[in-house]
Order: structure tokens, then sequence, then C-alpha cells
């Protein structure tokens, strides 16, 4: 609304005030026209108190419940000076009324505004959008105390079920609300329960603060329908009900926010177009808007993005706390409106904050917890790097000028023949882009699987067949993953179920496929461009395939987390058939040097100014209607016109609702066009002559916008994606010529050093519970008592070992020796076994690292040639298999016992009976000796 002609400053702050609080459903009355049964809430202009006129008081049920202290938009800056101006009058006493303290406080300019609720402990101003609504204040007087006021009342939490960072956090937390913080941070890593948390503080907020409604926010519908799953399998510690059974929970696929919804799960972009009044296409909320240039804060030079303006269905008390997931993400520019708009607690989670996330949270982190340490506490797995580098992935190459070359269509993938007319020199960056060199991607896959046997050397199952690891595959564009799945299944000899690709666009229903990654055992390799990037849980995961590289520390660091998740045995059993033992690691192997390559904190808000097609689309599908938006669409719609054919132009205009493509273009450009709205101006003037000018103005920016709109509305998904399509019909020479070659397939030399950690770690373990372990204090005793050791004792000190440190699995420590080229042989397939040899090595019992069941075959060995050297072959050939007979028990289970020559394999040759009659009254010493010489 423009300012009327004259106004001095307080007049126009004045009249911005009543517009807001007419949109807020107050009616705004002087004080010579008070009419307190006019409405629910009446803010009376000038009310005469004890203290002086006050500039609003305000009125619900016909009763005095606030103050409005009015300044000139030049004040905002001293705006909390005006503090002490309104404490007094909602202290004063109103003139005809008798009334205690007026708990509800503004101070505001009409562009800034602050508000106190003085029934808080300790009240403290808050900047607020707008203003709240009456039927608000009302609601609120009904409770005995302010929101603040509950938040002092948490009880104990019950800690039963949550991991200690989880505790940690929500205790924090908790404090954090007491202290009436407006903002928190949750850092925890990926894998460590960020949701599992949030479920759990949200239930505490709506149970013990009495909560009207929490706000959920993602940035993706993938991450929506996942938040939705956690709430609706959580069960709360004192309760036996679902939390479903105890509290509403929506997820928004439409405008309409149920007025019983306690807690609501919504996209950051459907709110957004709430705010906006606007309908959201569901396609809108598929792809994250971190990746796309137009969602932040300028769309273009020099233009800000739409603001929010304030919407009476859906008011700035609409949600006491929002939550918001992935907040690094979410946080910034066009969405920070969607933030800034609610008057509510804000909390963010992320497993990767950056400098900026820190600042938006006024650096009040209640939660800081790594990915290290939660490797540490075996909530997530740590990882190994295997660096496959080859010629041109390196370096690049030339084709030669003459050579015949392939062009293919990125879209529809048609191939022609063509003759260079000079040399086509190309660099590693332009790999998979605007060229293609299948060499180099079938290199790059070969030497993946000719190293898999190397990196999991246990995965061999008794055909010696060798069993893939389930293997998550990064690629740079959906072309590029089609290429890839093409050479995969060539190279690995397998069928189209062993490698599919996971992304948005493929026609399968790409849900449907992630479950079957996630559970079956096919597809054993995944390929993606975009989709499980982030907050996606694929347990079984081992392997991550770098073949795109990542810039952003944030995005890289998400995914890596897809293969951080731990998963129980039975669960990695059922799709991985050969797994000798639980994860304990994943393998990151890096064909790109994505690991090595420099990465930035920097968002795609430092991108450069210029904003692709697929961005403008975006924007305009959103419901953006900025003028250099509109103008620039328009330009590049104009380009494209002339390079489409007929057919595709009818396609469009099929799309488009029946109109062509030259009359959209003309719909963005007339939106702006000044003559335009000059006529629409004076005919709203003409036909609207004599009534209220600020019904004019409002009537002509309807008109407008009824414009805007109407040249916006054509851009569906449908026909964002057929205009994308159509520009991408652009052609990649393929590169049959040049051929690769391996330059290194290796582990990292990070490994080594994780190595060396690994083998410290496990030698500080059994060096500081030598004492108070059984097994270990027998090895660690005089050599003839490692003779008492049993199989019991073992598994009791391996059981000790998974609950103290998980990821000090014997298999994952014995790897390590391995990475330190200290043993050759791969682990023994028994963890038990393998946990011995380990416990001698670090014991010093055995200078190198050797399998125990080839320790006892060569201390077997040594002892019958002494035993036959020295009395002349003493023991006859079927004294002999028995004797390997029970260097084979030994070898397994670490001790005999005259008792278990009752059971297994002694029983099928006699049992203690025979083995009497073998070796008369020599049996007793002689399973002693072995018991003894064996274990030496």
């Amino acid at each position: 609304m423009n300012p009327k002609p004259n106004q001095n400053p307080e007049q126009i702050a004045r009249d911005s005030i009543d517009k807001q609080l007419v949109q807020a459903g107050w009616l705004v009355l002087s004080k010579n026209e008070v009419n307190l049964s006019a409405g629910k809430g009446i803010a009376v202009r000038e009310y005469q108190t004890s203290s002086g006129p006050a500039d609003y008081v305000l009125f619900v049920d016909r009763k005095p419940v606030g103050i409005i202290e009015a300044k000139r938009e030049e004040e905002g800056e001293r705006l909390t000076l005006a503090e002490g101006q309104s404490s007094e009058y909602a202290t004063s006493k109103l003139k005809y009324l008798d009334h205690g303290n007026l708990p509800f406080v503004y101070e505001s300019t009409g562009t800034l505004t602050r508000f106190t609720d003085y029934r808080d402990p300790k009240p403290r101003s808050r900047p607020v959008f707008h203003f709240h609504k009456p039927e608000t204040f009302a609601e609120w007087l009904d409770q005995s105390k302010s929101l603040r006021g509950r938040l002092k009342d948490f009880p104990n939490m019950d800690e039963y079920s949550l991991r200690p960072a989880q505790i940690s956090a929500i205790r924090n937390l908790e404090t954090s609300f007491k202290d009436n913080r407006p903002k928190a941070l949750i850092q925890m890593a990926t894998g460590a329960g960020k949701t599992f948390t949030a479920c759990t503080f949200i239930y505490r907020l709506l149970k013990f603060a009495n909560s009207k409604r929490i706000l959920f926010l993602v940035d993706t519908k993938n991450l929506g329908e996942q938040a939705e799953q956690e709430f609706l399998k959580y069960q709360p510690n004192d309760d036996n009900r679902k939390f479903t059974e105890l509290y509403n929970v929506q997820r928004l696929s439409s405008s309409y926010i149920a007025s019983d919804a306690q807690v609501c799960i919504s996209t950051i972009q459907r709110l957004y177009a709430i705010l906006q009044g606007k309908e959201l296409e569901e396609s809108a909320e598929e792809e994250n808007p971190n990746e796309s240039g137009w969602t932040y804060s300028r769309l273009l030079p020099g233009k800000e993005p739409l603001p929010v303006g304030y919407n009476l269905k859906n008011p700035i008390e609409q949600f006491d706390f929002i939550i918001i997931d992935e907040c690094h993400r979410s946080i910034y520019n066009l969405w920070k409106q969607v933030l800034d708009y609610y008057d509510a607690f804000l909390v963010g989670l992320t497993a990767t904050p950056d400098k900026r996330t820190f600042g938006f949270f006024n650096e009040n982190v209640v939660s800081e917890y790594t990915y290290e340490e939660s490797v540490l506490d075996g909530v997530n797995v740590p990882y190994d790097v295997f660096t496959i580098e080859t010629e041109i992935t390196k370096s690049g190459s030339v084709i030669k000028a003459k050579e015949f070359v392939d062009r293919r269509e990125k879209l529809t993938r048609k191939k022609r023949w063509e003759q260079l007319e000079e040399d086509l020199e190309y660099k590693p960056s332009q790999l998979d882009r605007n060229i293609v060199n299948p060499s180099q991607i079938r290199t790059v896959i070969r030497a993946f699987r000719e190293a898999l046997p190397t990196i999991f050397p246990d995965r061999f199952d008794e055909g010696g067949e060798f069993e893939v690891p389930k293997t998550l595959i990064f690629a740079k564009t959906d072309s590029h993953a089609d290429d890839i799945i093409q050479i995969v299944r060539e190279e690995f000899n397998e069928g189209n179920d062993f490698c599919k690709k996971i992304t948005y666009k493929i026609e399968d229903d790409p849900k449907s496929v992630l479950n079957r990654f996630r559970n079956s055992w096919a597809p054993r390799i995944a390929v993606t461009v975009d989709m499980i990037a982030t907050g996606t849980d694929v347990k079984p995961l081992e392997v991550l395939l770098f073949l795109r590289d990542v810039k952003s520390t944030n995005y890289f660091e998400q995914m890596k987390g897809r293969g951080t998740r731990t998963i129980k045995f039975d669960d990695l059993l059922k799709v991985t058939r050969t797994a000798k033992h639980t994860k304990t690691h994943f393998v990151i192997v890096d064909a790109i040097g994505a690991i090595k390559s420099k990465k930035t904190d920097s968002r795609p808000l430092e991108r450069k100014p210029s904003v692709p097609l697929k961005d403008l689309l975006g924007a305009v599908k959103m419901g953006a209607q900025d003028e250099d938006l509109f103008l620039s669409l328009a330009n590049r719609l104009l380009r494209l016109e002339k390079e489409l054919s007929e057919p595709e132009k009818e396609k469009f205009s099929e799309l488009a609702n029946g109109k062509s493509l030259q009359t959209v273009i003309k719909n963005l450009l007339n939106a702006y066009n000044p003559d335009i709205i000059e006529s629409i101006e004076s005919e709203v003037k003409e036909k609207m002559k004599g009534q209220a000018p600020f019904d004019i103005c409002n009537t002509i920016e309807g008109k407008v916008d009824e414009l805007r709109v109407e040249a916006s509305k054509v851009f569906t998904g449908e026909l964002t994606d057929y205009v994308e399509k159509v520009r991408k019909v652009h052609d990649q020479v393929i590169d049959h010529i040049n051929t690769d070659r391996v330059l290194k397939a290796e582990w990292d030399t990070f490994s080594k050093v994780k190595g060396e950690q690994v083998v410290k770690e496990f030698a500080e373990y059994i060096l500081t519970h030598k004492d108070e372990i059984l097994a270990l204090s027998i090895f660690y005793d005089q050599p003839f008592r490692r003779r008492e050791l049993t199989l019991k004792m073992i598994k009791d000190l391996l059981e000790q070992l998974k609950l103290d440190r998980p990821l000090l699995a014997p298999s994952y420590v014995w790897e390590a020796y391995q990475q330190l080229d200290q043993v050759k042989e791969n682990s023994p397939k028994s963890e038990l076994i393998a946990l011995v040899s380990l416990v001698r090595k670090v014991g010093g019992i055995d200078a190198q690292l050797t399998p125990y069941d080839r320790t006892v075959n060569q201390h077997f060995q040594k002892w019958i040639f002494q035993q036959n050297a020295g009395q002349h072959n003493r023991f006859t050939e079927e004294q002999v298999e028995w004797l390997r007979m029970i260097k084979d028990h030994i070898a397994s289970s670490f001790h005999i016992d005259i008792e278990d020559l009752d059971y297994t394999p002694f029983d099928g040759k006699g049992g203690r009976g025979m083995m009497w009659n073998l070796f008369g009254t020599e049996m007793d010493s002689i399973i002693e000796e072995l018991n003894k010489e064996l274990t030496a």
C-alpha cells in the first residue's frame, strides 16, 4: 500500500500497523468509536491510561490484554529503547477499567515489530514477522502458564533405549528451551539417530510442555516420507502406545493443514508455496532445492526473491517449534523467509554443519557428535579408501582429425557417424558430459571387479564363487549412469537385476528399487545421480564407488554417510550370504580423485550469476514472479523456439493447455509490460471512481497479480520437464579410438595410518583388561596355565570385546595387520580362532601374527616328531589318527577334557572307551600333554 500524500513518518507507521492488525483479524477503532462487542479482537487507538495515551490498547472478548507502542520506521534500530515506555503503559490503569497488568506488549514501526509476553519467566522481547491473532491471545490466557513457563517444568527423562549422544542432545536442548534460546543446533553424525532423537524430544514437548503444534521441516519428499515412518513406529518409554496413537501426525501433500494436527511434516518448498497462497505440485518436492541456483538469495542479479507475506490461514503462531532436518541446506535466503515468518523456536538437525549454519543458530550448539566419535562408540563404522587411477581419468585424451566418431544425442541416445575435421582434445572434466570414452568407464569397472577379492577376501562361497558386496556408484548424469550400468552388467557377466539405476527419472518405481537394494539379494550394485546422496538408510552398503567428483564438503560428507550405517549380522546375512561377521567398516573406491580433490564450504549462493534454464523453469513452477525471471525465461524460450521442430512445438502447446510457445512467451513479457499495467490501472480507476483509494489500489494489485499468475501457471512439472528434455537434445562425442589403462589400483595410504591406529587400540584394550578377563589373565600368566583355557572363556572374551569396543572385531583388526603387511593370510573364518591368534600376537606369545589353528598344527608336528624320534615310532597309525582328532579339537576349542570324547567326532570312533583301548593308562597323561604342548 502506497503512503498517502503529506503523511508524516508516524502516520505512515500507524497506517502500516493498522493494515497488519486487520490482516490478523483485529478490528481497529479510534477512542471515540469504541465498541468492544464489535468483534473478538479490538485494537483501540490513543486509549487513555494513567501514564498518558497508549498508541494502541488490545482487547479480546471485551477485556484488555495488550499494548502496542508505535514508532516511526527510522526508529527501528532503537526499538528496544521503547520497551520501557510500552511496559509502563502495560502496567498502568486504563481509563474507566479495573484490571491487572496487560501481558502482551508490542513495539512496532510497521516494518519491524518486537513482542514480549510478560507472563514468561524473565520476560524477553523477540522480533516477530507480524501481529498475533486475537484468538491466540484468548487461548494463551486460558493456560495457567505461558509456553516458556511450561518449558521450565520438564520432568527427568527415561533414558532407556537412548544412546549417550541422544541423551546429551535432548538434555542440552531442553536446557536451551528453559533458557529461552530461540534457536538450537543438533549436530549428530549420519546414522547416529537424529530423527529418533527428534521424535523423543517432540514427544516430550507435546506431553510435558503442552505444545500445540510442531513442524518437522524437510527439503525433499523422500525425507518427509522417512520422517513419517519414524513417527509411525516410534513408541515412547513411558507409554505402551505408538506415537501416532497419542498424537496426530500429518504429512502435507496440499496447502491444507489440519486444525487437529499436532505434528506436521512438510517440505520447505511446500510451506513457501502455502505462505504465498499457492498450490504446489508434488514434483517440486522431489529434487533437493539445494542443487538449484534459482532457490537462493537472488534469482537473478540485482533482484530479491519473491517475499513471504502474511497469511491469515497460516498465522505466525501456527507452530510452537520448527525442527529443520538437514538444516545446513534449508536455512538460507529464499527459505530463510519461511523460518523468519513463524514465531517459533527453531531446532536444526544436521550431520554436516558449516560456519553459516553455526551462525544462523546463534552458535547455540546443544549437541556436537562427530562421525569420529560415533565410530568410537560403535554407532557407525569407519571406512577405508581404495584408489583406482587410469590414464584418461587423469589426463584426458585427443581424437585426431579425420577419425570417424559416433555422435550421440543425450536424450534419445541416437547415434550417427561423423568424421572430425580437426583434432578434438578433451580434458578429464569433459568426460561423460560432452565426451564419452567407454574404455575409460570399462577400465575403471574392470579394475574394480578385479580388486574386489582383495578388498573383501572372505566373500567366497563354498563353491569358490565371489559374492559382490552391496555397492553404490555415484554417477555424474543420467546418461553417465546408463553407460555405467551397461558396462557393469557386461564386466560382471550378470543380468539386469544385478545392477540398477536409482534416481528420480527412472521408469521403474524408485522406492521399490531402493527397497530391493536394501532388503533383497539383488540388485548388488546400484547407480545413482542424486536420489540417495543423503537421508536414505541402506545399512547393508559396504562399498561406495565414486565416478563423480564433489566440490562441496558437506555434500561429500553426506554421500560418504550412505556407507556408515551399522547392521546386525543376521540382517546382513539376509542380503549378503557369504558375510562371515557383522559389518565392521565400509570401503570407498575412489576412481576420480574425490577424496583428495579440493573441497569448499561455500554454498551454491556463490556460484556464477548466470542461471540455467532448468532453474528458471523451476522458479516459475514454484510460483516465483520476479520481473527479470520472467524476462530471462522469455528470452531463453525465444531462442529455443527457433530450434524446435514443428512436432516439438505441437507437443509444447499440448502440455501448455493449448497455448502456443509464442503465446506463452508473449504472456511472460506482458506480465511486466508498463503499457499493459498502465491500461489495467486506468480501467480499474474508471470502474471504481469514487471508491476508497485503498480498495482501488488493492484491486489493481490483484489484476496485475492475475496477469502474472496466468503467465506462469502453464509451467507445470510436465511442461518444464519437457522443455528441459528438448533443450538437452545435444550431441556427445563417443571416443571409441583411445583405450584407457590402469595406472594404479591400491589401498590408499590413509588406510595404513588407520591400520596402525586399529592395531594400537586393540593392543591397548587387551593390556588394559588383562587382569580382569579370565582368558586374558591366563594368556598373560605362566605358559603352563594356557592349558586351562576353555571355549567358554574365549567366547566370553569375544562377547566382552563386542560389548566394549564393537569396532575392534577380530576380522577388522586382522585386516589392519594385513594393511601394515604384518600378515599375508586372510582372517580365519572363525572369529574365536582369529581372536586367540591376535591375543597371542599382542601378548608376545607369537612373534608373527599366525592363524591359531596353524600354530596348533605346527606344535603338533613338532610334538609327534619328538615322540617318534625318541621312541622309534611310538604311536601306531590308528593312535596317530586319534591324536590328530584331538589336535583339531584343540585348534577349534582351545582345550580338551575327557568328557569331550563322548561327543562328535570322537563318539563316532568309539568315544573314550576306544581311546582307553588304544592308549590304556597313558590316556590321561596324553590329553594333559597335548593341552600343554599345543597351546604353548
